[in-house]
C-alpha cells in the first residue's frame, strides 16, 4: 500500500511556468468576476433611468385633465391606458390630496395650480410607472376599463396626444405618485404659459432653429438626453475594470518579484 507520503512524492513539481499561468488564470476570474458585478450595476440603473425618464416630455408645462379610463395594458417596462377627457374640465387642479413626497411647496404649488388641458383631442395616452413601482405608490392593481381618474402631467414633445402624470387620482382622491423621488423633474413655467413653445401642435416653437428648417429636431435632442446618463455609467464601469485589472497585474508583478 502507498503511503500519503509517497503519494506527494509522485506529484510532480510546480514549475515556475505553471505557478504563472494558476496565477494569471485567478486574475482572469477575479476581473469575470469584477466586470459582471458592474455590469449589474449598470444596466438595472441606466434601464431606470430610461423608463421612467421624463425626456419625451415637455416639463415646463404641467397640465390637469380627468376622463374615463379604456385600453388598460398593465406591465413592465411601462403601463399604459387610455383617456377619454371629460368635456367640461375646471381652469385649473381642483383641490386634491398631494402624495406624501410632493408636499414640499416647490412641488405642490405648481401641482395645485396646474391649468387643465386645452387641446384638440378628445382622448390622451396615458404612460406610467410600471406596477412594480407605482404598487409602492399608491396603486397596487391594474385600472379597469371605465374606471375614473385624474392626473397632473405632461403633453409629449413630439406626440401630443401622450400625456405623462407627475401624480394621478383614483377611486375619489387616492393619489398616486408618479415621480422618481420627491421633487418633479423639472420647474414649470410661471402661470398662465406663454404661448410659443407648447407642445399643442407637436410642433416646435416659432423661431426655434428647427421651426425655420421646416424640422423637428425633438426626437434627437430626447435621443441624445436619454443617451448620456446610460453612457457616463457604462464608461464609468469600463474605467473601473481597467483600473482593476491593472491593480491586480501589479500585485502579482510584486509578489514574484
Amino acid at each position: 500500500m502507498r503511503t500519503v507520503g509517497t503519494d506527494r512524492l509522485d506529484l510532480p513539481p510546480i514549475t515556475g511556468a505553471a505557478a504563472e499561468t494558476r496565477a494569471r488564470g485567478r486574475r482572469v476570474r477575479l476581473a469575470a468576476s469584477l466586470f459582471a458585478s458592474i455590469m449589474l450595476v449598470v444596466f438595472p440603473v441606466s434601464a431606470a433611468q430610461a423608463h421612467h425618464g421624463f425626456a419625451d416630455f415637455d416639463t415646463d408645462r404641467l397640465y390637469y385633465i380627468s376622463g374615463t379610463v379604456s385600453e388598460v395594458r398593465w406591465g413592465e417596462p411601462h403601463s399604459y391606458f387610455n383617456v377619454t377627457l371629460d368635456s367640461g374640465l375646471p381652469a385649473d387642479t381642483p383641490e386634491l390630496a398631494v402624495p406624501e413626497q410632493l408636499q414640499a411647496p416647490e412641488d405642490s404649488g405648481p401641482l395645485n395650480v396646474a391649468p387643465s388641458y386645452s387641446g384638440s383631442h378628445e382622448e390622451l395616452e396615458v404612460v406610467i410607472a410600471p406596477p412594480s413601482y407605482t404598487g409602492r405608490w399608491g396603486l397596487d392593481r391594474p385600472l379597469a376599463d371605465g374606471e375614473r381618474v385624474e392626473a397632473v402631467g405632461y403633453i409629449g414633445r413630439s406626440h401630443n396626444n401622450e400625456f405623462r402624470p407627475v401624480v394621478f387620482w383614483f377611486e375619489d382622491g387616492r393619489p398616486v405618485n408618479q415621480v422618481l423621488g420627491s421633487q418633479l423633474p423639472a420647474t414649470p413655467l410661471p402661470v398662465p404659459y406663454p404661448e410659443t413653445g407648447a407642445p399643442a401642435t407637436g410642433l416646435p416653437a416659432a423661431g426655434t432653429p428647427a421651426a425655420d428648417s421646416g424640422q423637428d429636431a425633438s426626437p434627437a435632442n430626447e435621443a441624445s438626453e436619454g443617451m448620456w446618463p446610460t453612457a457616463v455609467v457604462v464608461i464609468v464601469g469600463a474605467v473601473l475594470v481597467v483600473v482593476s485589472g491593472g491593480a491586480l497585474y501589479l500585485r502579482a508583478r510584486s509578489r514574484r518579484a
